[in-house]
């Protein structure tokens, strides 16, 4: 293990951090660039992957349980010199996650219809989100393995990597769409089937890649002989850290949700406003969430070599720093609002409810940025449960219920709502904050 001043300093923390805000970039950027590049082969392609979408961004869900929970694991273990460890957990976190995805893939390429029959699929979108569905569902298992082994590169701190093969996958899915969906030379256009099989095939190729500098850069290998005796150990870790985490990312999703239904009874502007309010919003949290990443990285390293001083310093500097720069983008994207959601609409209505709610975004952001490092960090400590309880507790209570209370009940609309949700997250960033001064966390130990 590298030295422990050199691991807790500035420039390694800002050497992780980087390259995961490029891949964040990269997502945000991405993330729709499927039902950019068909919208013109057909009038419902982009609301047939949209459809489609909702239900991969649940399921994939289910690989960060065991993903991030590996990344907590390996980066304790890295600090505590246990290489053995290490090995079992890789072998053990690519087993249930390759199995898992194998129970996804066969549920999705044999029951799209079912499934959006229960969404309530108008009858003109079905065809081309079943097709679309079935074929992405195919490629689970690989974009299974590629989260997996994203996992194991950030635990080992080397985040340039998974970076660099981001940006590929990325460059390939573009130029896979643009061959298939619309033809090119004997290639027939495929529309959204053509989306899907580019996604399939970028992955695939992604993922060869990462195993292959897995094995090229990563000493401890991964091997059936760590499952002899199979490490029961291991997996009620993984499970016992990542089944929480994955209930809380889904309660939380639920929440965004109802939040949308109570804006979608609202007028057509007032929807419109929340959905650029929300892009926008992005670019106040994106930094927060990569050094907030880059810091559970150290904090595990530092947890594992029982480095608490250390630990509970960089977690404070971490907070200061997130605070300080979310502050200052919120702030700039208030003073600059008309002209920058002008670049994209020109109703008066609109812009006057997009400057009131990037206001209130100021205060919302110091709230996120505490709640998304504390989180992080006390996770990784080993005190799990508390921060859960906290946010699915409170953004239900606080967010959705004072949403409804102060947006529909008393008439203050989509301010309403969004002051609601500032509430929240500067209720949950205080007792985050009075929870890991209390040091409670420091008696929590996941590994022996």
């Amino acid at each position: 293990m590298e030295d422990i001043k050199k691991i807790n300093s500035r420039s390694y923390l800002l050497g992780l951090t980087w390259p995961i805000f490029v891949e964040l970039v990269l997502q945000m950027l991405v993330s729709n660039v499927d039902q950019l590049m068909v919208a013109k082969t057909s009038s419902t392609a982009v609301a047939a992957i949209g459809n489609a979408n909702v239900i991969t961004n649940l399921l994939l869900i289910s690989f960060s349980v065991i993903s991030m929970a590996a990344t907590i694991l390996i980066t304790q273990y890295i600090g505590a010199g246990s290489t053995h460890r290490v090995a079992q957990t890789y072998t053990i976190s690519l087993l249930v996650n390759f199995l898992l995805s194998l129970v996804i893939s066969a549920g999705l390429s044999g029951f799209s219809g079912q499934i959006f029959s229960l969404m309530g699929v108008p009858r003109e979108l079905m065809a081309e989100s079943v097709s679309y569905l079935r074929i992405i569902g195919i490629g689970m298992p690989l974009q299974a393995v590629y989260l997996t082994f994203v996992a194991f590169f950030r635990a080992n701190g080397m985040t340039r990597q998974t970076m660099m093969i981001s940006i590929i996958i990325n460059l390939l899915n573009i130029a896979g769409n643009f061959v298939l969906i619309n033809g090119f030379g004997p290639i027939p256009m495929m529309g959204v089937a053509g989306a899907a099989v580019s996604s399939n095939l970028s992955r695939l190729i992604g993922a060869g890649i990462i195993i292959w500098m897995f094995r090229k850069f990563i000493a401890a290998p991964i091997s059936w002989s760590h499952l002899r005796p199979f490490p029961h150990k291991q997996l009620t870790l993984l499970l016992k850290i990542g089944l929480p985490s994955g209930g809380e990312s889904i309660s939380y999703n639920m929440t965004q949700l109802f939040i949308q239904a109570m804006c979608n009874t609202l007028p057509v502007f007032v929807i419109t406003a929340r959905a650029y309010c929300n892009m926008f919003a992005m670019l106040s949290y994106i930094f927060t969430s990569a050094i907030a990443q880059a810091t559970q990285i150290v904090v595990g390293y530092l947890i594992g070599a029982r480095r608490t001083e250390e630990t509970d310093q960089r977690v404070n500097s971490t907070l200061r720093v997130s605070m300080a720069v979310s502050f200052m983008i919120s702030l700039l994207l208030y003073l600059f609002c008309l002209p920058l959601f002008g670049l994209f609409t020109s109703d008066p209505q609109v812009l006057k409810m997009c400057k009131t709610i990037m206001l209130i975004e100021i205060f919302l952001e110091q709230g996120r940025a505490a709640n998304i490092v504390l989180f992080r960090a006390l996770q990784t400590a080993g005190d799990i449960r508390f921060p859960i309880c906290l946010n699915v507790t409170t953004v239900w209570t606080v967010a959705v219920g004072g949403g409804f209370l102060l947006g529909k009940i008393l008439g203050f609309g989509l301010p309403g709502i969004w002051i609601a949700m500032t509430i929240d997250e500067g209720f949950r960033g205080v007792v985050s904050y009075l929870r890991w001064r209390s040091g409670k966390w420091r008696s929590k130990h996941l590994i022996g």
